[in-house]
């Protein structure tokens, strides 16, 4: 995860580091994450010394630091979090991992290498990577003309949460026979439009 602007940074023997990104997975049961800095900064930093550096030499992102933390169902005290992880980054990064998780506010994806890095990393015997494309869902402008209206030629502005009910599903020759479909819960409405906030009550009468 790469953070615009950064997210804070770490002294080194009186040498304040600063952080662009972190990387995260697991290690020895737990979670191990490491704090990078970018080539661009770290070559635009060496220019206040004189050392040289040489870029084709360095990855486009070089680890700084790493710590790990637990994995557990429950909240950990960030008293119980490792002395050597900054505040800022296990803030940013709880943070993160929280909207990541919501379902209203992503989109999640996969993104997967193409054919000829794909036969490289066959040769060496390790499995292609796969990289975890989180997106945050655009925000919704209304327009004149909504792309998103319903079959009955209304246009709706919000998003709401459809409960899961069965359906006469059409099947067979020319779709002509019917069987009970269930259609799991689900939201509807244009991509993007604030959430319509209803409370439901269930109740069950015999």
């Amino acid at each position: 995860m790469i953070f615009d602007g950064g997210v804070g940074a770490i002294d080194a023997d009186g040498v304040s580091i600063p952080l662009e990104a972190c990387a995260w997975g697991p290690h020895e049961g737990k979670l191990l994450v490491w704090l990078l800095l970018s080539r661009r900064r770290l070559a635009a930093e060496m220019t206040r010394t004189d050392l040289m550096l040489v870029e084709e030499l360095i990855p486009p992102l070089v680890p700084v630091r790493g710590f790990r933390v637990p994995v557990t169902a429950e909240p950990v005290p960030m008293a119980e979090i490792d002395s050597q992880a900054p505040l800022s980054v296990v803030s940013a990064l709880a943070a993160a991992w929280l909207l990541m998780q919501q379902p209203t506010l992503v989109e999640r994806g996969v993104e997967r290498p193409d054919k000829a890095e794909q036969r490289a990393y066959t040769r060496q015997g390790r499995p292609p990577p796969e990289v975890s494309i989180v997106d945050l869902r655009r925000q919704y402008t209304p327009q004149d003309r909504d792309l998103d209206a319903g079959t009955d030629g209304r246009r709706y502005r919000h998003r709401w949460v459809v409960s899961g009910h069965w359906r006469d599903q059409p099947h067979g020759p020319d779709r002509s026979l019917r069987r009970q479909q269930w259609i799991p819960a689900h939201i509807k409405g244009p991509d993007g439009a604030p959430m319509l906030a209803v409370e439901t009550v269930n109740v069950w009468r015999r």
